[in-house]
This record gives structure tokens, C-alpha cells and sequence, in this order.
């Protein structure tokens, strides 16, 4: 028998995403991802000052807003021909770097291990043996027992005021829990720990950026804060000294708590290591200009695609072949087209809200559906890892054996919802331990005497081509994410951003291809329908962010709030 079931909103902070699944047998069968919301932020930019993009586009998203900084400005960069100074580029890499450590964990801890762990089952936990746990697992310094005990209390103290936040709406007791309360509990700990990591290691986006989360100093051609070792305004000893300070807690962290937690809650879960598997086809823009080159040479980690799940090559990456199809999206556009070419003009054709099911066999989604030479791509952690390892990178190499020789799993375990979390635990550590390097090149550079910060000689729009376009890429945290610029006459005549959330949350395509969230939810087993856990754990498994897509809307044109500024 047959059952369609809907998880709406499905992500915990960040855009409306809605999941449909039919479900047969206790088995998903087929399913649809679906954006409720429409995205529009690309038409206020035509008419603008190039140079004005990368701050309006940071403000797609209150938590990614560095990614479309420098998405944008490497598009204008591209398409007038500006060449970034090294200086730039390192301070780009350790903005862009610490980007990745926080993000990764605010992921895993705050909105996907939820997903795999029961705060309810921690309550039950003996804190002596939690103390244990800990400790055979790594010398991470809060292990005593009185420490979980006091964690405990915490708990329970939060749980008798009913008001229950961000652990009010869960599944708590679902069958599909299968951590002992020790483990619940030590996980419990690392999710509060992790809160006051995440806030003292962003510190560097506000030294180098002036402010977190929107960060001032982007400018196209460089970066606008300056380096001088005699200054207090300028990037000097001090402020690399603060920055270094930063990362050490955040490599600490990642080193004795992140990864050593994946390696002990992947063998509960082992059987999702064969879940959560897509069509094998995997991009990754590459990331982190790593030589005086600059961006888009001598990548840290690499470019490239890896089809049908085959490692022994990986093939280049062209803009020239990715295009977006509108068939099954709520746009007057007709596709496929490439993004110079794209438009983003709404026409919204479903159901009339409140409804139950969305008209699937129509336009379902306001996200377009992105395609590589026509076929469906994966991007994000998982992408980049398989890419970097295939491509014969040797810390993701030695990151990746480690974690599946010390699970005692081969390399078919990343094709899948385990694989994707893990992989993001490999690429923290990782760029977690690159950092230093971008720091001290960096530091080498400006007591050289080399100062340069930005090339100006293309700031001024009178010495552009009457039309010229561009793209600017970069690998977000959640993935692949392209700014595609089309400029005439000093201004923005068509500007599209392909985000990585539309690369995974796409409808059907023109052949009735599925992308990779509703190919990954296929043969998903269900335990209850009523508490579909298991649809959350593949899709939390991408971090799903339609904040880029998507925007507050309401179709009662109700008032929702007031602010009065003072």
C-alpha cells in the first residue's frame, strides 16, 4: 500500500524547503524536493554598479554571506580582467577557510546531529561511564564525570521549564535512535561545547572583515582592509597573532571532539552508510588559491567532476556546460539556458495554500533545476573530498584512510548519508589544519615589504568594454556556488547565481531526471510514518540552506512583527 507523507519545513533554520515521499512498504519510492518561496534578489541588482554586487549578494543569505562576497567579486574580476595581489588571496583564503571550520560545525553539531542523537536518552546516562566513553576516544580536556554530571543537571533543569527551543519539535524515543544514553549524553555535551567554539573562532571574520555576519572589507580587485606591520588599523603581528589564536582552538576542537565523535557514532549507524546514494555524479568547483598564481590556478583543492561514481578519472570542469532548466519550476523562462542567458521572472502556478500535496506532475518549485551537459550533479563536502582524493590530494588522502581504516569500512561507504556527514568532519580537519600556512604566507609576504592589497588599475568603469561578461566561482561550504555577470555600459544588465542548495534541492529536469535530494531518498526505509526521521537524516546530511533561493513570504499579507528604531 502506498502512502505520500510531507515534511514541511524540513530544514531547522535556514530557507523552507518541503519533502514529498511516497512511500510503499515502509520503503520511499519516489519523492520531491520542493522550494515554497520565491528568490528575486538577482533582478534588484539589474541597473547597479558592478563593483556594488558583492554586498547586496552577501545579503542572499544571514549566515553564508562571505561565500556570494566572493562569488560576485570574482565575477566582475572575470569579466574585466582585474588581478587579484597575493596578499588579497591569502587573507580571501583565511576568511573563506574559517568560513568552512564554523560552518561545518554548526552544522553538525546544531542542525544535523539531532538527527542521530537523543538529548531525551541522555538524561538516563551514567556520568561515569560517559566519562569513559570520552576518554577512550580522545584527550579532549572536559572528561571528568562531576563534568557530564553538571551537563546532566543542566539538562534536566532545562527540560522542567518546558520550553524546550531548539529541542522542542523532534522525535525523541524514535526506534531509529540507537546511541546508549553514555553516548547521547557525551554528544549532549559537545553540542553546548560547540555553541561557544563556533562563536570565539568567527572572531576572524570581524579582525579581517571588520564585522561577522556581513563582513565590510570585500572590494573587487583585492580586499579593502590594509597591511602594515607599523600600523594599529592594519593587518600586523597582532591581529595574526589574535587569528592565530582563533584557529588553534578551532583545530583543537575539530581534532579531539569533531572527528573523534563521527569515528565513534558511525558504528551505531553503519547501515546508512548504504543509504543516501545519488546518481554518482559529483562537481566540485575547486577552491583556495595556494600560489602567487592567484585564483583560478594552483588550487588547494582541486576542480573537477567524477561520473557515475567512478574515482579513476576526474574530468575538468567548463561554465560553458551548465544550464538551467525551468520545466518543473514556477518560472515564465523557457530551457534549458546558461546563466548569462537566465532569467528570473516568477510565475507561480501551484496549488492554492493551505493544500495537501503539491501537483507534482507540473511546475512543483520556485528552485531551478541545474544541469552539467544535461545531467544532475552533486555538490558539496562529499563532492569536494571525492574529487580532492581522486585527484591524489594527500592530507584528504590520509584524512579519508584514516577515518575508513579506523572504522574498518573501503571507500564505497562515502557514496552515501554517512558518507556525506563524514566527509564533512574530513574537510574540517583538513582546512583546519591549512590555515596556519595561508597565515604565515601571509605574514612572509608583508615583511617583504610588499603591501599591495588590491589592483586598481580596472576600478574605474570608464576603462571597461562597452559589454563584458563573467563568472565568479567558489566552493561554499555547502558547495559548488556560481555568480554568472553579464555587464553593458558600467552597469548589471543580467546577473544569476547558481547556489549549491539549487544544484541539490532541484526538481525533475525536461526528461524527468531526479536531482540529488529526491534520487538520495529513494529506498530510504521508514520506520513511522507519522516521525519520518529518516527523510531528515538524508536531507540534513546536504545542510540544506534555501535562504539563498527563497525569502520570507506570506500569502495572507499578514503582519507578522513591528520594530521600532530608535
Amino acid at each position: 500500500m502506498a502512502d505520500r507523507i510531507v515534511v514541511d519545513p524540513i530544514t531547522r533554520i535556514e530557507g523552507h524547503l518541503r519533502i514529498e515521499a511516497k512511500v510503499e512498504n515502509g520503503v520511499i519510492t519516489d519523492a520531491w524536493s520542493s522550494s515554497t518561496m520565491f528568490r528575486g534578489i538577482e533582478k534588484i541588482l539589474q541597473g547597479r554598479d558592478p563593483r556594488d554586487a558583492w554586498y547586496i549578494t552577501q545579503r542572499f543569505c544571514g549566515v553564508c554571506t562571505t561565500v556570494h562576497s566572493i562569488a560576485s567579486i570574482r565575477a566582475v574580476e572575470n569579466a574585466v580582467g582585474m588581478k587579484v595581489p597575493f596578499n588579497a588571496e591569502m587573507i580571501r583564503n583565511v576568511i573563506m577557510g574559517m568560513q568552512y571550520v564554523q560552518d561545518h560545525v554548526i552544522h553538525f553539531y546544531h542542525l544535523h546531529a539531532l538527527d542521530w542523537v537523543d538529548i531525551v536518552s541522555a538524561l538516563s546516562a551514567d556520568p561515569v561511564k560517559t566519562a569513559a566513553l570520552q576518554e577512550s576516544i580522545s584527550d579532549w580536556k572536559y572528561s571528568s564525570a562531576d563534568y557530564f554530571r553538571g551537563i546532566q543537571e543542566r539538562l534536566a533543569a532545562f527540560a522542567k521549564t518546558g520550553r524546550l527551543g531548539p529541542f522542542g519539535n523532534a522525535y525523541w524515543g524514535h526506534p531509529a535512535y540507537k546511541l546508549p544514553p553514555e553516548a547521547n549524553l557525551m554528544a549532549a555535551s559537545h553540542y553546548l561545547q560547540a555553541l561557544e567554539v563556533q562563536k570565539e573562532i568567527i572572531k576572524v571574520h570581524a579582525i579581517l572583515g571588520s564585522k561577522n555576519p556581513h563582513p565590510q572589507t570585500f572590494l573587487t580587485g583585492g580586499m579593502s582592509i590594509p597591511c602594515d606591520p607599523n600600523s594599529q588599523n592594519a593587518i600586523n603581528a597582532d591581529k595574526i597573532a589574535m587569528i592565530m589564536e582563533c584557529n588553534k582552538i578551532a583545530k583543537e576542537f575539530v581534532e579531539k571532539v569533531y572527528v573523534p565523535d563521527i569515528i565513534a557514532v558511525a558504528p551505531f549507524y553503519l547501515d546508512w552508510a548504504a543509504i543516501g546514494k545519488t546518481s554518482g555524479n559529483y562537481m566540485s568547483y575547486g577552491e583556495f588559491p595556494d600560489g602567487r598564481e592567484g585564483y583560478p590556478n594552483n588550487l588547494w583543492l582541486p576542480a573537477g567532476i567524477i561520473k557515475n561514481g567512478d574515482l579513476s578519472t576526474v574530468h575538468p570542469v567548463d561554465h560553458t556546460k551548465i544550464t538551467e532548466d525551468v520545466v518543473h519550476s514556477w518560472y515564465k523562462d523557457t530551457g534549458p539556458r546558461h546563466p548569462w542567458e537566465g532569467a528570473t521572472d516568477q510565475k507561480y502556478t501551484g496549488p492554492k495554500p493551505p493544500y495537501e500535496f503539491l501537483d507534482v506532475e507540473q511546475k512543483y518549485s520556485f528552485v531551478k533545476s541545474p544541469r552539467y551537459e544535461g545531467a544532475p550533479m552533486e555538490v558539496g563536502p562529499l563532492s569536494r573530498m571525492l574529487v580532492a582524493y581522486a585527484s591524489g590530494h594527500k592530507e584528504v588522502q590520509d584524512a579519508v584512510n584514516y577515518v575508513l581504516t579506523t572504522l574498518g569500512v573501503g571507500p564505497e561507504v562515502l557514496f552515501s548519508t554517512l558518507g556525506r556527514t563524514a566527509a564533512r568532519a574530513v574537510e574540517t580537519l583538513v582546512v583546519a589544519g591549512k590555515m596556519e600556512t595561508w597565515l604565515m604566507a601571509l605574514a612572509a609576504n608583508i615583511n617583504t615589504g610588499d603591501y599591495a592589497i588590491q589592483d586598481n588599475s580596472k576600478w574605474d568603469p570608464t576603462t571597461w568594454p562597452v559589454q563584458a561578461q563573467g563568472y565568479g566561482w567558489h566552493e561554499a561550504p555547502r558547495g559548488a556556488l556560481g555568480h554568472w555577470i553579464v555587464i553593458q555600459n558600467k552597469e548589471i544588465k543580467n546577473y544569476q547565481a547558481v547556489v549549491p542548495s539549487t544544484w541539490n534541492a532541484a526538481p525533475r529536469d525536461d526528461k524527468g531526471v531526479r536531482s540529488p535530494y529526491e534520487e538520495a531518498l529513494i529506498g530510504t526505509p521508514i520506520a513511522d510514518p507519522e516521525r519520518p526521521l529518516e527523510i531528515l537524516r538524508t536531507i540534513h546530511s546536504y545542510d540544506p540552506c534555501l535562504a539563498c533561493a527563497v525569502h520570507v513570504y506570506d500569502e495572507k499579507n499578514e503582519l507578522k512583527s513591528k520594530v521600532q528604531i530608535l
